[in-house]
């Protein structure tokens, strides 16, 4: 479906399309499905041979085109993996993105702190590479007898064959192999008076058994599965996700989104979406009965009858109505407390309830490095879209307030010029001078927008909200009110200071590149593109810098430029001697 510009705003399926278009365009509609009816000016559609490719094919699209009313049911999040690499030296690492021949992947993980708690204790259990660069002596994990320590001897691929078996048994869900191996050392230890070891071991053995404790068995068949619920309301959508590995639930998911069709399709729609992004699932899916068979030729999916499977999926139904229903009353108390905070701003500075709300905030070290940021709030609540970074100019007089009127000319004289809408309130992140340099740049633009200044105390919280004039308004601070401006002052503060570190960061990453012959301001920006800090540049081997797309005396030089011979330290140490 299409708006008047050709903009495709929804992506939708249908077994029978006269049915399906006809259901939009005739009997009553609730606000969501209005506007995106009343957008609708053109559609096109293409015919597949199966239900199945329809599916496939849907899912492709709203990749593709990110379409307006479909973008709540999109999910971009990327789970971790635990990858044990096909190195020579194998490490075990957390990951989120599946390369095809990189190593062998298990998992997906439901957080970053699952991942992250395995592969500590898989690291402890087994002697895996731990260095990400060979070193070229031995460290501490060799004498912990945690590493092979291929550094100072040469270790065989076959070497780690076995390690690499026993830790996919672990991550498979058999642990009392690996119990008993460390039960058996740390009796060993003990015997040999080795008391210290001994209780390493013992630890290890305690972290092993709580990591199963905390974690609820429900199924003791050892098989990664996903169990799907879903809820719904007249045009809400709740899917709950439980993720259980190795028989083991380790933690769920909430999805809450309107949708525009029947709910069994957008349910479909939700899962297809959801794994085909991924590219990797579990062993096992289990969903309600469906009346559409599309899902099973796609994806390992199994519909239980009775058992624990069936009480899994009806605990995960539950759970997604009790969550739906939470989510329902959360927001109308929301729009409530959102309402009465607008109008009573508005009462405040004697303006109607401002409904679009921008604020500034500028962001420097010791004036240098100034930026601005500006955060848009609608109806109370941050609308990231209309979020905008600015890279502050340099100015005769250089100050907040300064700053303040260059970035409002900027904004404002946009927003004239592509005829965008204005805001009903500017908010400034300070007081008297920065409300009056951005109603100077206003007046000079011809507009009258009111703004309001949020004053901080020493602690640099919100204080109280100056009128234009400058006139101090007391607040209570329990006041709706004064909780959304808060809110408001808090965000455009993370927001601005965000931008100025990475500003910051990038800096002082092209200042310290800048004595490699050779690196000019084109291949700096190469560098930040493919690395995300001067450390991880300096880490990078010749072959993994050649891998960037620089030539190989570039890299080879980038290289001896952070890891210096011997000689070359001790020529410059002579050339610096007075």
């Amino acid at each position: 479906m299409k708006d008047h510009h050709g903009q495709i705003i929804y992506v939708g399926k249908a077994k029978q399309l006269k049915h399906r278009v006809k259901s939009y365009f005739t009997g009553a509609h609730d606000g969501k499905t209005a506007r995106l009816v009343s957008n609708i000016t053109d559609f096109e559609y293409i015919l597949t041979d199966s239900e199945v490719e329809a599916l496939v094919l849907e899912c492709n699209l709203i990749k593709k085109y990110n379409p307006k009313y479909n973008i709540l049911l999109r999910d971009d999040k990327t789970y971790p993996y635990l990858m044990i690499t096909h190195e020579r030296h194998p490490r075990i690492i957390v990951t989120r993105k599946i390369k095809k021949g990189s190593g062998k992947y298990y998992g997906p993980y439901p957080n970053a702190t699952a991942a992250k708690e395995a592969a500590r204790l898989l690291n402890r259990l087994f002697p895996f590479r731990k260095c990400r660069q060979i070193p070229t002596r031995a460290c501490l994990y060799h004498h912990l007898e945690q590493c092979l320590a291929p550094c100072v001897r040469d270790i065989s691929p076959n070497a780690y064959e076995e390690i690499s078996k026993n830790a996919s048994t672990f991550l498979n869900g058999d642990q009392s192999q690996i119990l008993n191996l460390l039960t058996e050392k740390m009796q060993k230890a003990a015997e040999s008076l080795q008391f210290e070891r001994a209780k390493e071991y013992r630890d290890l053995i305690e972290d092993l058994k709580r990591l199963g404790e905390k974690q609820n068995i429900t199924l003791n068949d050892f098989i990664d599965r996903d169990v799907i619920g879903y809820a719904k309301t007249t045009d809400q959508l709740c899917i709950q996700v439980f993720y259980l590995r190795q028989g083991k639930l380790l933690a769920r998911d909430n999805f809450v989104f309107p949708y525009f069709e029947d709910s069994e399709e957008a349910f479909i729609s939700f899962i297809a979406q959801f794994y085909l992004e991924r590219k990797v699932w579990p062993q096992e899916i289990l969903i309600p009965p469906l009346e559409s068979q599309a899902l099973t030729s796609l994806f390992p999916i199994s519909i239980p009858q009775k058992g624990k499977k069936k009480d899994l999926v009806l605990m995960a139904m539950s759970n997604a109505q009790t969550t739906l229903h939470d989510q329902i009353t959360l927001e109308l108390r929301q729009q409530s407390e959102n309402f009465q905070a607008l109008a009573t701003l508005g009462d405040l500075l004697n303006i109607p309830a401002p409904r679009r709300i921008e604020a500034f905030d500028i962001s420097n070290t010791a004036g240098t490095l100034v930026v601005a940021g500006m955060v848009q709030f609608i109806e109370g609540k941050p609308q990231r879209k209309g979020y905008r970074k600015y890279k502050i100019q340099p100015m005769e007089t250089s100050d907040d307030t300064a700053s303040m009127g260059q970035v409002i000319r900027r904004r404002y004289a946009r927003l004239v010029l592509e005829n965008d809408p204005l805001p009903d309130l500017i908010l400034v992140d300070g007081g008297k001078g920065q409300i009056n340099a951005a109603l100077k740049e206003l007046d000079t633009l011809g507009l009258a927008i009111p703004v309001a200044g949020m004053v901080k105390n020493d602690r640099h919280q919100t204080n109280e909200l100056m009128d234009s004039a400058g006139n101090p308004i007391p607040l209570p601070r329990n006041h709706p009110t004064f909780l959304l401006l808060g809110r408001i002052q808090n965000e455009v503060h993370r927001f601005a200071i965000t931008f100025h570190r990475q500003q910051r960061a990038k800096n002082m990453t092209l200042s310290a590149l800048d004595g490699i012959a050779g690196i000019g301001p084109k291949r700096k920006q190469h560098l930040l593109q493919h690395y995300a800090s001067l450390d991880d540049i300096r880490q990078a081997s010749v072959e993994e810098l050649q891998a960037t797309g620089l030539p190989q005396s570039i890299a080879q030089t980038i290289f001896q430029y952070f890891h210096p011979l011997p000689s070359s330290i001790s020529t410059q140490e002579e050339r610096s001697t007075p």
